[in-house]
This record gives structure tokens, C-alpha cells and sequence, in this order.
């Protein structure tokens, strides 16, 4: 079969291990796009349009113009969480990892299904980063191999009843209330790692109030434990040499 003629699209740390993982496999798109703040052009020509974390809403005119359509590696198993924050909840509320391959249609990670993966991640769960690669390198995988038999595709529309959704993050998110239950902010932890950091705000003994950002945790004998964190205006640093200069 003829190599199929694809515009790339991905404006994130994600996407550039899928297209790594594709060009590896030898499929290099005719065209990247990978700001999502410009317009988008209107003179592409291509047979497939392929979508990883783009950023950016795709209008219906745009995601049918190629003979074949547009296509989109999500990293997780749809139509569990859908949106824009898959892998932070895959962190944050646990679940199986995986990746999925779909057809775009003009509603959120909602088009059928082409090519589904469940992901061995050990241990899980880990750092934010560290997910999103293994994930992203996977999802290339997937979709070499989605790319090599596109005569044979066939979709399997996604089971509504069973649809779950992600929002957008906000900086907010990362606020630890330490009496909350130790699981639940060791996950945050995790999740929140790349952006927008988990952190708290610290009162010094000078009564002092700083935000502290925590970079590692752990959970012992049923208790949150911070283990490295940043504190305000300095570098990363052990909680025990924090504690002991601050406390």
C-alpha cells in the first residue's frame, strides 16, 4: 500500500513522542502544525489529518477535509476521560492506563474508535511526566500500525454509558490541605508535578506565610509525607532540612 499523505498536529511535550514514534516507523507527515494559538491554514492538502494534544477545538469544515478525515491518539481508554486532562485523573482517581486511536468528529474525544491498547505502567501510579511518556510513545506505536492498514480500518462507536470527563486544570488544583486523606494528596503529587505543582502555604516560626511547592511524597503508616519540596524563592531541598530551618 501507498504510504498514506498525513498533516501532523500537536503542540505538546505528548505529541512530540507520538511523532517521534511515527517517524521511527517511517511515516513523516508532509506538514507540522504545532502552535495552537494561530490560525490554522487553510491551504493543506493532505489524505489524513492526525491530532495529538493539538490544544486548540477543530472546526467540523476542517477535521473533513482530507479523503480520509482526522484521526486522534487520546491517552486513555475511551470514553473513559475524555477531555483535557486524561492522564492527571488517570493519576489522581486510578484506572487502567491506556491509549486510543479514534476518528474526530466535531464533539470532544467522542468520534469511534479504530484502535484501542491498554498500557503496562510499573509502578503505577508515578510523576505526571513519566506517564505522559509512556503513553505518548505507546500511542505512536499504535498509530504506525493504525497507519499501516488504513484500507482495513474499521469504528466501533464508544459506549456513552460509560463516558467520563476531564477539565482544564487550574492552578488552583494543586493546593494541598494536608488533614486531607494521605492517598489523595500523594496522588495529587503525581498528577500535579509538571503543572501546576501540588503546594501548600507554610506559616515560618517568624509567622511568615510562603508557598511551598512539594515535589516528592510518600503515604507511611497512613500519613501524607512530603519528601522534597521547593520552598518559595528557594531551590529543591529535603522536607526534613525545610522543617528544621522553618518550623
Amino acid at each position: 500500500m501507498e504510504k498514506i499523505n498525513f498533516v501532523f498536529l500537536g503542540s505538546s511535550r505528548f505529541s512530540e513522542f507520538v511523532l517521534n514514534e511515527l517517524e521511527r516507523a517511517g511515516f513523516s507527515p508532509s506538514r507540522k502544525i504545532t502552535n495552537a494559538k494561530e490560525p490554522l491554514p487553510t491551504d493543506l492538502e493532505a489524505d489524513l489529518f492526525i491530532v495529538a494534544s493539538f490544544g486548540k477545538i477543530l472546526p467540523k469544515e476542517f477535521i473533513e477535509k482530507p479523503r480520509l478525515g482526522s484521526i486522534n491518539v487520546h491517552p486513555s481508554l475511551l470514553p473513559k476521560f475524555r477531555g483535557a486532562s486524561p492522564i492527571q485523573n488517570l493519576i489522581l482517581e486510578g484506572g487502567e492506563p491506556g491509549v486510543t486511536i479514534m476518528k474526530v468528529d466535531e464533539k470532544m474525544d467522542h468520534g469511534p474508535i479504530i484502535a484501542q491498547e491498554k498500557v503496562a505502567i510499573n509502578p503505577f501510579p508515578d510523576h505526571y511526566a513519566i506517564i505522559e511518556e509512556k503513553l505518548a510513545k505507546e500511542g505512536g506505536k499504535l498509530l504506525a500500525k493504525v497507519l499501516s492498514k488504513a484500507e482495513l480500518w474499521t469504528f466501533t462507536p464508544q459506549d456513552e454509558s460509560q463516558a467520563t470527563y476531564t477539565k482544564m486544570i487550574k492552578k488552583g488544583d494543586g493546593l494541598i490541605d494536608m488533614n486531607a486523606d494521605a492517598e489523595e494528596n500523594w496522588r495529587k503529587v503525581l498528577a500535579y508535578s509538571t503543572w501546576p505543582g501540588a503546594h501548600i502555604f507554610f506559616k515560618r516560626k517568624t509567622g511568615e506565610e510562603i508557598r511551598v511547592v512539594i515535589k516528592d511524597a510518600k503515604v507511611e503508616d497512613g500519613k501524607f509525607i512530603p519528601t522534597k519540596v521547593i520552598p518559595e524563592g528557594k531551590r529543591e531541598m529535603e522536607w526534613e532540612d525545610f522543617l528544621r530551618g522553618n518550623a
